[in-house]
This record gives structure tokens, C-alpha cells and sequence, in this order.
């Protein structure tokens, strides 16, 4: 649960900024996705500057130690 007691969404669809590709996937609860290759371009894609990881850059949700206000890796 988060800070304000809602429950952590642990899925996140991935939108691959080169291809326009999507694909939900389970984001882990205790590691950073740095790196995540677009399964339709292979196209590696890596965080935007400022964000922590690829659900932060391109996800629908953010990652689970940012929605419950903690640092992220």
C-alpha cells in the first residue's frame, strides 16, 4: 500500500516510443527495470533523463517504490 493507503498497481503497459508497440507487463516490487526491449522492434529502450527506470519513462503506471513515495533504485 502506499502512503495514502491505496494498493500498489503492479501492472504497467509499456508503449515503445520508436514502434508505438504496447505490452502490459508485472513490474517487480524490489528492482528497477533499466532496460526493456520492444518485443515487436527490438528497439532498447532505457530510461528518460530525470525518470528512475522504463515504467517511469513509458509505463501507464509508475513503479512500485514511486507510487508509494519511496526512492526508486
Amino acid at each position: 500500500m502506499d502512503a495514502d493507503g491505496h494498493d500498489v498497481e503492479l501492472v504497467s503497459e509499456i508503449t515503445c516510443p520508436n514502434c508505438g508497440h504496447k505490452k502490459e507487463e508485472t513490474m517487480p516490487t524490489d528492482a528497477c527495470h533499466f532496460f526493456y526491449e520492444c518485443e515487436q522492434c527490438r528497439t532498447r529502450l532505457k530510461p528518460k533523463q530525470g525518470d528512475c527506470c522504463v515504467y517511469c519513462s513509458y509505463g501507464t503506471v509508475k513503479c512500485p517504490p514511486m507510487q508509494t513515495g519511496n526512492v526508486c533504485c
